[in-house]
Formats: structure tokens, sequence, C-alpha cells
């Protein structure tokens, strides 16, 4: 053990703890680079990661990260005792995943507790999800995952006798369906409380869109409130802790492009908040996650199989993913068409036959609807405006703006619109190259920046009808998705369905679609 002088450096890890050592300290120690340490002040430590510096940090200092320095309430210069400690007994269960054998709750449950201590370097954490990617995780595996994710986080603690929820697997984009699930559902008595993602690779997550009508950075004791009040909410996931080892993991799948962790991801999030009664969306189609309906239907087997072993109720809803839900891809464009759809201002068939379906579903498995009833019992909460004014409770609830309008939402004031090039039918609507347009437009992140379809697959078009406006609320986002959209067979257009889509003259730079949703 040594004692050494703090150095604030006034940098983030991420919620992992990280200090900096001088390589004399640290060869004195015994320590290399991604090694642990233990830093005592008074009766508080913390176990944190080693990083190496030969100038920026002299000798007799550690340099310490934020995170260490709140943890451990540290001043600058003030000393602190620093032992060197052994890899974590976790790193010893990743290891036995990457050799290919089957890892028990309490192995599991070690490798996620120190995911979320922060005790794991991004490289043992890669590692992981890299075995569990290789080798596959069976069912067994994916309940304790999903339970050792629980365990390790916050829970949503309701004193409701049901509690019902609804989940999509991502994949299609403009998929606004929760705006109005969630408060027909709320509208019926029933319990949602619906936490939501950012976008990771799409152009808006249910948090995004939401937020554009009102807050959904809400602490756990303020959604119990909302919940309590209104039956449901629609709220970002992140601020709530629950389940904090799945945000991590997913910092490392994106730039894996894998996701071996979709099933207790899900399930662990709706275990958290106590759901008794679930439905899954899974989209379908060329473009989303999942190509074929045969495939949905194995993955609806496991999350149904899973869902029994953690106590939940589980049907899964397979859904035509083929082109946008809506017109809308975008955070304020969708909550802006979701909006008008409520208010019956507009009426997009494919999202609110989508929604009717989903809640229909819900209303069935709970009772509220018998003989296969639910969408029209669904349909008639829509369109007596008793889902409107749901909404404008929650938001309310929420802290927003309950007398909001369509007109409110303020939508990206730079536009380009693309037209088409013949006449004929909107054949096929290319989704990955949608999204790749709205992101580049500055969505999600520009919460006004998207894209609006004129039309959709089936559609009758004349030449020089506007195919899609794209909206940004900076001029200088528009060149690169005007391009993209003029320049490629985003919308397709023809007579009929033709054989040929188009003809390769060399060798094509192929980019495969990855799509990262929770």
């Amino acid at each position: 053990m040594v004692r050494l002088r703090v150095r604030q450096l006034d940098l983030e890890a991420g919620g992992k703890f990280i200090v900096v050592l001088n390589r004399d300290d640290a060869e004195e120690l015994g320590v290399s680079g991604l090694s642990r340490v233990k830093v005592s002040k008074d009766s508080k430590d913390v176990i944190a990661i080693v990083n190496l510096a030969t100038e920026s940090i002299p000798r007799g200092h550690i340099g310490v990260y934020n995170e260490v320095k709140s943890y451990l309430g540290l001043r600058d210069l003030e000393e602190v005792n620093v032992e060197a400690i052994s890899f974590p007994t976790s790193v010893y269960h990743i290891r036995s995943k990457l050799s290919g054998k089957r890892l028990t709750y309490e192995e599991i449950y070690e490798v996620v507790k120190d995911v979320v201590s922060g005790r794991l370097s991004e490289v043992e954490i890669a590692a992981f999800i890299v075995a569990l990617h290789a080798f596959g995780l069976d069912l067994d595996e994916a309940a304790s995952l999903s339970l050792a994710m629980v365990e390790t986080g916050s829970k949503l603690e309701l004193k409701k006798p049901l509690i019902v929820d609804k989940h999509s697997i991502g994949g299609v984009p403009g998929d606004k369906t929760t705006l109005l699930v969630v408060p027909i559902i709320a509208a019926s008595g029933l319990t949602i409380p619906k936490s939501s993602s950012r976008a990771i690779t799409s152009a808006a997550g249910t948090a995004d869109r939401a937020e554009t009508l009102m807050p959904v950075n809400l602490r756990l004791s303020e959604v119990r409130e909302v919940v309590e009040k209104t039956n449901g909410c629609i709220v970002w996931g992140g601020a709530l802790d629950l389940a904090p080892a799945d945000d991590i993991f997913i910092r490392v799948e994106n730039p894996l492009s894998i996701d071996p962790l979709l099933l207790p991801s899900i399930m662990s999030k709706k275990k958290a908040v106590g759901a008794n009664l679930l439905v899954i969306d899974i989209p379908t189609g060329r473009g989303t996650k999942v190509k074929t309906i045969g495939e949905a239907d194995m993955l609806a087997k496991d999350f149904i199989e899973l869902g029994r072993r953690l106590g939940i109720e589980v049907r899964c809803a397979v859904t035509y993913g083929e082109q946008p839900v809506g017109y809308t891809v975008g955070p304020a464009l969708e909550a802006w068409e979701a909006l008008n759809t409520l208010m019956g201002k507009s009426r997009p068939y494919d999202l609110i036959d989508k929604a009717a379906h989903i809640a229909g579903i819900l209303l069935e498995m709970s009772g509220k609807a018998r003989g296969g009833n639910g969408r029209e019992i669904a349909l008639k909460i829509l369109e007596s405006g008793k889902a409107e004014e749901k909404l404008r409770e929650i938001i309310g609830a929420q802290g927003g703006n309950t007398k909001i309008t369509p007109e409110d939402i303020p939508l990206g004031h730079e536009r380009y619109t693309v037209y088409s090039k013949r006449r004929g039918v909107i054949l096929w609507i290319d989704n990955s190259i949608v999204v790749e347009a709205a992101r580049l437009a500055g969505a999600p992140r520009d919460k006004g920046a998207g894209i609006l379809l004129h039309k959709k697959i089936g559609d009758k078009v004349s030449e020089g009808e506007p195919l899609a406006t794209i909206y940004a609320e900076r001029a200088s986002r528009l060149e690169k998705p005007a391009k993209i959209l003029e320049e490629t067979l985003a919308i397709g257009v023809g007579d009929r369905m033709e054989m040929l889509i188009h003809e390769i003259k060399g060798r094509p730079v192929t980019k495969k679609t990855f799509v990262l949703e929770r």
C-alpha cells in the first residue's frame, strides 16, 4: 500500500471508476494498465481500473476521474491510500464463456454486478458480449441475465394489482405507436408504466418523440407519482436506473454491430417495472432486424418462454415492417403526427391499425375485452377522444403543457422536397436509406429534423409529384440527405412490380444495416 496525493482530472468515464498512476508508482505497487487498485479515504473505498502516465501525473500523485472524486468526496492534493488487488472473479467467468461453457446464475450475477459497479474494463465487457454472440446463450442463461440485471438496479414498485406493458424490438422507422397505445390503455383503466429508450442507431427513439411533448427525464419517485395519478407514463428509462447494466452493454454492442442481449435486455426492464402482462412487437420484413415471419415466430417462442420463467405473461405481435409507420420519421415530426392522430385531424391507417391491434391484445389479455374484440374497443377509445384526453393528463403530470397543439411543435424550418421522376406506383421504400437521410438531416439530436413521406407503398404517383420532404434545423444539413434521396432507390416507383430492381456494373461497396434499439 502507498499514500498518494489526489489530482482531479475533470474527466468522466461513463460511470466507471478510473484512476491514473505514474508508471514508477504503478511499478512499486506491482500493477499495470487495466489492473485494479483499491483507493481508500477514511472509511470509504472504491475499486478502480488503472491507466498509466509518465509525465502528466508526477510521482507520488494519483489522477482521479470524476466518478472516483464524487464517490469518495475527494479534494485536490489530499492523500489517499492505494493498494493493488487481484482481478475480479467475474473475469474468470468471462473466460469460461469464451471457452464455450454455460454459466450459472451465480456466475452471471457476479459478471453483471461488476459491470454495474465499474469493476470491469471495456475490453472485458466486450469479451463477455462477444462470447455471448459467438457461443449463444440458452434460455436458462437468458433468464439468469434478466434477473441479475433487475437485481443490480432499481425497481418501480407500484401498488397496483395488474401492470401491463408493450415493447417493440425496433427496426422500423417512424414507429410512434407507443404515443397512441399508452393513452389508449391508460384510458381503459389499466396501468402501463412505459419506460423507453432514446435513439441508438435510428432517427428517433420513443423517449425522443415524447420529449417534444413533455419532460421524460423523471426520477423513479416522480414516475411512481405520475402512474399512480394517471395510470400511465412515457419516460426515458436511462434516468431510472432500471437494469442499468443494459445501458453499459449497449455502449459496447453498438460499435461491434452485434446484439446478443436482445431478450434479457428487454425482459429485465419489464420485470423491473413489475409488468404482469406484456406484448412484444416484432416488426418483420426487409430492412428490419427480423427478415421473415418464420424467424419472427421463433423469436416470439423464446420471448414467451423467457416471460414464463420470469413470471410475465407474454404475447407477441408480428407486424409489417417494410416501410415506415405513418408518414413521418424524426422526433418532432413523429410527435406532431401522433398528436394529430389522437385529435382526429389525420388518420394514417397503418399507424392506427398497428396501435389498435397492440392495445387490443393487452385489453384481451387483461380481461377488459373478450371474444377477440380488443381492437374494436381500442379504436372506440381512440375515436371517442378519451385517448387524447388521457395523453394530455399524462403530459400535465410529467410537467408538460396540457393544451399543446400540433402547431406548437417546432419542426425544422429548412426543407427540401424530392419529386418523382416518373409516373407509376410506389413499389418499395428502403427503410435504412430513409433512416440514414433523417440522421444526416440532424435527427435525433435536432428534434425538428427528419423526413415527411408524401406517398406510401401502393400509392399512385405522377411525374413531378412530391415523394418526400426533408426537414432540418440548419440549411447546411440538407445537402447530404437530399443527395442520398435523389441518387439512390430509396423510394421505388414503377408501373407494376418489375423483376429488375437495378443493374450493378462494378464491384459495389455494400454496408450492412445494423439496428440496435431498446
